[in-house]
């Protein structure tokens, strides 16, 4: 199923958020300061061009630097990209084959806000632990 709604997925949507994510990937990485920016709009541009069957985890060791660069990121892009990503749900929920990637485009959300300090795993192989090793 999870193949099903990502190649639908890929094909409505994903693969044009992909490349948007991309080219400001490339903007960010050009403008030196910026390269953290960069590298996170390219892991939100892959997680967006295949979303189905990965999730979001925040790593517990990303310092204050990671919340410095959320706070910035928040402030210049992520609001814009919250709000993007909430109006394509919306017209994505229209029909009943649109929830699914509605759903999909929601869960870019948590990453598109506060990029730095996450991880992209895949849900089957990503086991949580409450240990700190």
């Amino acid at each position: 199923m999870r193949l099903i709604l990502n190649v639908i997925w890929l094909v409505l949507s994903g693969f044009w958020l992909f490349l948007g994510y991309m080219a400001a990937g490339i903007v960010a990485c050009l403008l030196i300061v910026t390269i953290p920016f960069g590298i996170a709009s390219f892991r939100i541009g892959v997680y967006a061009l295949w979303p189905f069957g990965r999730d979001v985890v925040r790593d517990p060791y990303a310092g204050a630097m990671s919340m410095i660069g959320n706070v910035l990121w928040v402030v210049l892009f992520g609001w814009w990209l919250v709000i993007g990503h909430i109006v394509t749900a919306v017209a994505l929920a229209v029909t009943i084959i649109g929830l699914p990637l509605a759903w999909a485009n929601l869960k870019l959300i948590p990453v598109s806000l506060l990029p730095l300090g996450a991880r992209i795993v895949d849900a089957d192989r990503y086991v949580p632990t409450s240990r700190l090793i």
